[in-house]
């Protein structure tokens, strides 16, 4: 490979030995790492603004920018099993990506969900050798364990000021003879408040662990407002990557790579791209009216999202519901306290039901994660909160079911069509994990400790003080539910011929083009998906320096 070429540029001109398509979470660590050579030069495209709304760095604001500008506002299909809706899936179009959108809990998963990795695509992947760059990764506020990091890139915390009835949640959870452990085991994780990446109570996105300290280097370019169209490739002997198509402020211009192109876009943006460039299903592909460069069928397939339902009982003062008071504000400007420091989700636990065997989870893992927030979380967080509550919600961990990522057209500007499929795995696994995931959130509910902070009357669902426990559950189940924002597997990596990229990210049929973010996972982890998609940004930027 030749680097180094791109040294020497014009103010205006676009090229550089690596281009980074996507700020986002794996996508900010791995051009930061690159740019570590002063060898090399990095440009770093990403289609939003940059990170300046004040509700990007307060914790408990970001809802506020759900349908805003700094989000792609992606909607799915309509969802047969849910009632015929479609699903609000916001994902982050900014620096930072969806680290500057998310709720910022930290929870890595299970080690077995990376060995799952390691059978899918070698022992890269594994626990054991992800290990290093998670504790590179992180900067943990009081280590609980020997493979978390302590002055890693991005900062970890523990909540400055969780409201109290998180406290009597961790107590249900132990009435019920639920483990409390520490966050982010390996194994063996049981309850316990949520980990976050926060720095002194302010959001901790990529952006500020990674883009900030790096954009110091004159190696390294970053442009906003970029929405890149296609890659364009050269054909001597193989096929090569050779730069993007890129529109910047209404006009399309080459950027050259003369090393290597990464797209770090995510699971919805990536594959579209792919197929945009003629790497993806012949058949769709010919559809549109795209040449097909490489048939790859598995772009865009293998889509795999986590399902969350939640249970909304009323409760007594002390939630999150008087966040937007002027004196929040105050209070949170002035010391970074209060509830506007919260990240909603506060706290959660790990749980294993009856349906697990049947649905062959191995060992004692867990098949669903309970979540609390101290706030009704309704209306998939698009509309104010409607009075003093709570949210106890069922997270389905490894769903059956698969969708897929298709093109609306053959125009960039267009946005993808998305479908995951939820619920459709033909056996009704997914289903029957969910409803007795809802069984436990009820039964949480019940407890006389949560019973000591709730009035016994319900917002959501509406009316749930009429109805029974299972009735709750399936309302809640097909109405209300909606996604956790961990979209992954479109653009899988592997072993096998198959994938759409191999073990080393390097995308089959073609040269010098690489995927690194989330939508490489060949399966979804047992936890939330910010974490190792940044660890893939950091193992990525040591496979190219490797070439």
């Amino acid at each position: 490979m030749t680097r180094g070429r791109g040294r020497g540029r014009g103010a205006n001109d676009l090229q550089a030995d690596y281009i980074v398509v996507g700020a986002g979470s794996a996508g900010a660590a791995l051009a930061a790492r690159l740019s570590e050579d002063p060898s090399v030069t990095v440009l770093l495209l990403e289609a939003g603004a940059a990170d300046k709304a004040l509700e990007l760095h307060v914790p408990a604001a970001f809802s506020k920018l759900f349908r805003g500008p700094y989000d792609w506002n992606y909607d799915t299909v309509p969802q047969h099993r849910l009632e015929g809706r479609t699903v609000y899936w916001p994902r982050g179009k900014t620096l930072g990506g969806s680290s500057s959108l998310n709720a910022m809990m930290w929870v890595r998963g299970f080690a077995a969900d990376y060995d799952e990795w390691a059978d899918a695509a070698g022992p890269t992947w594994s626990w054991s050798a992800l290990v290093p760059y998670f504790r590179r990764v992180e900067r943990t506020e009081q280590v609980a364990h020997e493979t978390q990091g302590s002055d890693g890139a991005q900062s970890i915390e523990r909540q400055r000021d969780p409201r109290s009835h998180t406290a009597a949640f961790l107590d249900a959870a132990r009435e019920l003879g639920h483990p409390l452990t520490e966050p982010n085991l390996p194994e063996g994780q049981g309850f316990s408040q949520t980990m976050v990446s926060q720095r002194r109570g302010g959001r901790a996105s990529t952006a500020d662990a990674y883009l900030r300290p790096a954009k110091r280097r004159r190696n390294l370019r970053v442009v906003t407002g970029a929405l890149v169209r296609r890659v364009t490739f050269e054909r001597a002997g193989d096929l090569r990557a050779t730069g993007v198509y890129v529109e910047i402020g209404g006009v399309t211009r080459h950027a050259r790579a003369h090393g290597e192109v990464i797209l770090s876009g995510g699971a919805v943006n990536t594959p579209q791209l792919l197929m945009l460039s003629g790497i993806g299903p012949a058949e769709h592909l010919a559809e549109h009216g795209i040449p097909v460069l490489v048939d790859s069928p598995e772009v865009g397939a293998n889509l795999q999202d986590h399902l969350v339902a939640g249970l909304a009982p009323e409760a007594h003062s002390g939630t999150l519901f008087g966040a937007e008071r002027v004196a929040e504000l105050a209070r949170y400007l002035s010391s970074r306290r209060g509830m506007l420091s919260s990240n909603v989700g506060e706290a959660c636990g790990f749980v294993r039901t009856d349906v697990a065997e049947r649905a062959g989870v191995p060992g004692d893992l867990p098949d669903i994660e309970i979540i609390f927030a101290p706030v009704p979380y309704v209306g998939e967080g698009l509309v104010p909160t409607p009075a003093e509550g709570i949210t106890v919600g069922a997270i389905l961990l490894r769903p059956k079911s698969r969708g897929t990522i298709r093109l609306a057209s053959a125009d960039p500007a267009d946005k993808a069509v998305i479908d995951p499929g939820y619920l459709t795995d033909a056996d009704g696994i997914d289903e029957a994990t969910m409803l007795a995931g809802l069984a436990e959130c009820e039964r949480l509910i019940a407890t006389r400790a949560l019973g000591a902070v709730t009035t016994g009357g319900w917002i959501q669902p509406e009316g749930g003080e009429a109805l029974t426990p299972a009735e709750r559950a399936e309302l809640s189940l097909r109405r209300y539910s909606h996604t956790l924002y961990h979209p992954v597997g479109t653009a899988r990596m592997g072993a096998d011929a198959s994938s759409v990229v191999d073990p080393d990210l390097k995308v089959r049929g073609v040269q010098g083009l690489r995927v690194a973010d989330a939508s490489v996972m060949p399966t979804v982890i047992r936890g939330h998906t910010n974490a190792p998609a940044i660890v893939i940004g950091e193992v990525a930027a040591d496979l190219i320096r490797a070439c």
